[in-house]
């Protein structure tokens, strides 16, 4: 079913938990692909009603980001998860979630600031207030439908390691399932951003995926040094890949690494045609 409204979804999962049922949440902004979709069934497999949600989040968009053009498709996402036999379809509007009126701003609304350590690195150093916005969202819904697990993608890696920071440290009785990332037969990870790029553009972006198996198979032979396994990455790059980042760091504290490890994580972001990518890759 599709609710909007805060209270009727906590109505609805209220009988679910008189029922004894275990619930499973998977947080979404819409536009939802085959990645969406393996979160969904992950979530069917592990419990007994699903709640998916589905909100274009304003305060996690910086002011010269893509909130406005972001890709809106609720009555095909809500098609796709009848299908997928989702519970609850929970979409609500910008005002449902922060109330009418309100500015959006920690001026005037209670924002879940993540520690600095975790967000001064990779997509927080240039989406700047970012993670703010995520783990206020993210909160918030967690409060709303009360789930027993949520699913996540690993594509969002330094976003699932900050969730579950926080998690941990408000004490969340919530268990937090990070699953794989899904590809498109060429080696592309699905993004609903992928729908801004031209064929011609998808084929620049497999840039990011063949750096990140590159590097990995340096890894396998042996090939540890952070710098010298950057500098494998720089023969694949042109003019038509703006790199943002690269990182090699510790895949459940995102520290930084001089020597890379079998608990190692590969991040990059990369933009094509101005559309911003990110992918990454576990070293073992």
């Amino acid at each position: 079913m599709l609710l909007n409204k805060i209270e009727a979804v906590r109505e609805e999962v209220k009988k679910y938990k008189k029922e004894g049922y275990k619930i499973g949440l998977v947080p979404t902004m819409g536009a939802l692909h085959e990645g969406h979709l393996s979160l969904i069934r992950r979530a069917r497999k592990e419990c007994d009603r699903v709640v998916v949600s589905v909100f274009v989040n304003p305060i996690q968009f910086g002011p010269s980001e893509d909130f406005d053009k972001y890709p809106r498709t609720l009555e095909a996402d809500t098609s796709l998860c009848e299908k997928e036999g989702v519970d609850i379809v929970f979409a609500p509007s910008p005002s449902e979630m922060y109330g009418e009126g309100n500015r959006l701003s920690n001026d005037t609304l209670t924002y879940v600031c993540p520690p600095f350590f975790y967000v001064n690195k990779l997509c927080g150093k240039s989406r700047v207030g970012h993670f703010d916005g995520v783990c206020t969202v993210v909160n918030k819904l967690f409060n709303i439908v009360q789930p027993d697990i949520a699913f996540f993608g690993q594509k969002d890696a330094q976003q699932v390691v900050i969730i579950r920071k926080m998690v941990k440290d408000l004490n969340i009785p919530i268990e937090i399932i990070q699953c794989p990332i899904v590809r498109e037969e060429s080696g592309l990870a699905l993004s609903s951003r992928n729908k801004y790029l031209s064929e011609e553009d998808k084929k620049e972006a497999l840039v990011l995926s063949r750096i990140l198996n590159n590097i990995k198979i340096c890894y396998n032979k042996g090939v540890t040094d952070v710098s010298a396994l950057k500098e494998t990455a720089y023969s694949y790059l042109t003019d038509k890949h703006d790199l943002e980042y690269l990182e090699i760091v510790d895949k459940d504290t995102l520290e930084e690494k001089a020597k890379a490890d079998d608990n190692t994580i590969v991040l990059i972001a990369c933009r094509i045609s101005g559309v911003r990518l990110i992918d990454n890759i576990y070293l073992k």
